[in-house]
């Protein structure tokens, strides 16, 4: 491939990230309008003609790896374990 085909790619990949987050922002928004509807009509639960929506609160737990390395460091480090990868990443440069 040629320097002028990866700027092309490069471009095109800069266009879709754009659309990925106007559409991303304008599905948050129908997801927020439905929300609201939910609270004005005091319902956890909607359903029309192929879809469902629940909101609702929950509890989770998660693991505090960032606590628990500070209260046992020699613990946490004993089950850490290295991992290698790639990355790659992609920025638009300011001419």
């Amino acid at each position: 491939m040629s320097m002028n085909e990866m700027n092309e790619k490069a471009r095109n990949y800069f266009t879709l990230q754009e659309m990925i987050a106007e559409l991303t922002a304008e599905a948050e928004a129908i997801k927020d309008d439905m929300k609201a509807y939910m609270v004005e009509n005091s319902t956890e639960e909607l359903q029309g003609i192929g879809w469902r929506a629940t909101w609702h609160n929950t509890t989770t737990n998660r693991f505090d790896s960032s606590a628990f390395k500070k209260a046992h460091g020699d613990l946490y480090a004993s089950f850490c374990k290295p991992v290698n990868g790639t990355r790659f990443t992609l920025n638009p440069v300011k001419a």
